[in-house]
């Protein structure tokens, strides 16, 4: 069994390049020593933004993760957090403004480089839409968890068992985040309706494809040949679009500390691979099973996540107070499994 600094050799290392690539980067904008550092510190506040934000969601990889085999838990480390930070902290970003302004690839790196105030604006103008999708998606992922009725553990009883009941009723985790999508379309301004609408009804189709697709593929892989790598890449394409929708609420978050596209890419960067090697972790060490109620926890979290993103876009919540609620429910999670563990010791 490796120990926890094993594990954080490779978090350890990009934190050590990425803020001195940070440093210099703010060194080659400011010319000063000051600006170096303010980089420096930015990227480190960064960092840690993403670790609270995501923490939940290396609880949830990890209970996705334990199913696949070792190989492909290998490549969601290295193939998946190129993705992570590539795709969700530069890709994403730059195609957003290049749908908002309807300009180009390289146009988009231009204004980043050049105007990040301007680019910073315009990532702003598409949060609603953002907000939107992640909620939707992030929702049905939460209550598919929740109305499973082959989940035998329950944390906060009086709720979970009659979810869990209610899922006997065919549809009724998607008809909850309907419901829940038109109450705020009906809140909303006339003039927003319809993007907010749109974009949630994209982040339900999302997950019914991604869940479906998936569903395909571990079942072709299990006749097939290669079963395990069939059977692997349904779970990882399903867990990078689960790591893309809990990435919304950090990439948003970060333009609050700084418009500069490339210090963001940084910071959530290193945030990033702590997530994906907390995830290994977990699973290796089996810290779910020995920990009963944690992975509700994380659920419950995704859940409050998924409203909190709905709710704004009525209202400006700043993204720290998203990270402790989330911290909070998953710190009373692991208090209620050990007060369960001690309780249970002798049984």
């Amino acid at each position: 069994m490796r120990t926890t600094l094993r594990y954080m050799t490779w978090p350890f290392i990009v934190t050590v390049l990425g803020l001195i690539l940070a440093a210099f980067l703010g060194y080659e904008f400011s010319g000063t020593t000051s600006g170096a550092l303010s980089f420096f510190l930015i990227a480190a506040v960064l960092a840690v933004l993403e670790i609270s934000l995501s923490f939940d969601n290396a609880i949830v990889n990890a209970n996705k993760l334990k199913t696949m085999s070792p190989r492909w838990q290998r490549r969601f480390l290295t193939w998946g957090i190129v993705i992570a930070v590539f795709g969700m902290r530069v890709i994403f970003p730059l195609l957003v403004v290049v749908i908002a302004a309807r300009i180009g690839p390289w146009a988009a790196v231009r204004l980043a480089a050049t105007d990040p105030v301007r680019y910073a604006e315009l990532i702003g103008e598409a949060h609603l839409a953002i907000a939107a999708f992640g909620g939707s998606f992030l929702m049905l992922v939460a209550l598919n968890y929740f109305f499973d009725q082959s989940k035998e553990v329950d944390w906060i009883e009086i709720l979970e068992r009659r979810l869990r009941l209610a899922g006997s009723i065919r549809g009724m985790e998607v008809g909850l985040v309907l419901i829940c999508v038109l109450v705020f379309t009906v809140l909303l301004p006339p003039a927003e309706e319809a993007s907010f609408m749109f974009a949630a009804m994209w982040g339900i189709v999302t997950y019914l494809a991604v869940d479906a697709l998936g569903h395909v593929l571990d079942s072709w892989g299990q006749r097939a040949a290669g079963a395990a790598a069939q059977a692997g890449l349904g779970g990882f394409l399903y867990l990078e679009v689960l790591d893309a929708s809990f990435s919304f609420d950090g990439v948003i978050g970060a333009f609050a500390l700084t418009q500069n596209l490339f210090l963001i890419a940084i910071g959530l960067g290193i945030g990033a691979m702590y997530v994906r090697s907390m995830t290994v972790m977990l699973v290796e060490r089996g810290t779910l099973a020995e920990f009963r109620f944690l992975e509700h926890g994380a659920f419950w979290s995704i859940l409050i996540l998924s409203v909190v993103m709905f709710a704004q876009t009525m209202w400006n919540i700043p993204e720290a107070v998203t990270g402790l609620v989330g911290a909070a429910v998953i710190g009373l999670s692991f208090l209620s499994s050990l007060r369960w563990n001690r309780s249970n010791a002798g049984g």
